[in-house]
């Protein structure tokens, strides 16, 4: 073969190919142990039906009084007596005649039939917090380790009442043995009325309204008194 024929031969041979070049292996992150992890939002909990559970309510605290109580003196628990009073048409009526009403129709003691018609009336807005129509109330009372005659005799007897009632400005106007006293208080011309319940063998409840106050400082101010007083009668019937 010729030099020539050598050469346009070698001509024809296809190029050579290199060899592709290999890409780069991406090598996935293994978390550490202990590293944080994203916060995950947990979803609203839903009751059987898939509908969002509802939030739960707050008790009932009407007249300075929870609902448990008004259940244990009355028979009957806040959301009962609104809508029972509803019925009734006590939002025409006045406060006096809603009290009558729950003393005489329903039979609830005369300082409860107070408590739940001031709690109506601040349920539906004709009444602001503490007030009636004679002006603001103050609210309180106390269960107490002893019989009932006992604890009405610590109020009545001028001078047992002394031991946990000192200098207090109060002069009773009326009782009802076992069950109720009014007092007057000498300084503003306000007024007190003390209630009692049994609550057994050896327990007994005393609830005081202290009515006719000028503002809610006042009720604040005796409000606070009447605490504390309550608290002294506990400690000297109970003997702690």
């Amino acid at each position: 073969m010729t030099i020539a024929a050598t050469r346009k031969a070698q001509a024809r041979k296809p190029a050579s190919r290199k060899p592709a070049a290999r890409r780069p292996i991406k090598r996935t992150s293994v978390r550490k142990a202990g590293a944080a992890r994203p916060a995950v939002r947990k979803a609203p909990a839903r009751g059987r039906s898939g509908a969002r559970a509802p939030a739960r309510a707050k008790p009932t605290r009407l007249a300075g009084v929870g609902s448990e109580a008004v259940l244990k003196a009355t028979g009957r628990a806040w959301d009962e007596w609104l809508r029972l009073l509803d019925r009734a048409g006590a939002k025409a009526l006045g406060h006096k005649d809603i009290a009558l009403m729950l003393s005489r129709k329903f039979s609830v003691p005369d300082w409860w039939s107070q408590m739940i018609t001031v709690g109506y009336e601040q349920a539906r807005g004709l009444r602001a917090v503490y007030q009636k129509a004679d002006g603001y109330s103050a609210y309180a009372s106390k269960t107490v380790g002893t019989q009932l005659a006992r604890l009405y005799a610590a109020w009545s007897n001028p001078v047992q009442r002394a031991r946990w009632l000192p200098d207090a400005p109060v002069e009773v106007s009326r009782s009802t043995d076992g069950k109720s006293i009014r007092m007057r208080w000498t300084q503003g011309g306000s007024r007190v009325d003390v209630g009692f319940y049994p609550k057994g063998a050896e327990k007994s409840m005393v609830a005081v309204e202290h009515g006719r106050l000028d503002d809610p400082k006042a009720v604040a101010r005796q409000k606070a008194f009447w605490s504390a007083a309550l608290a002294r009668l506990k400690v000297v019937l109970e003997g702690r």
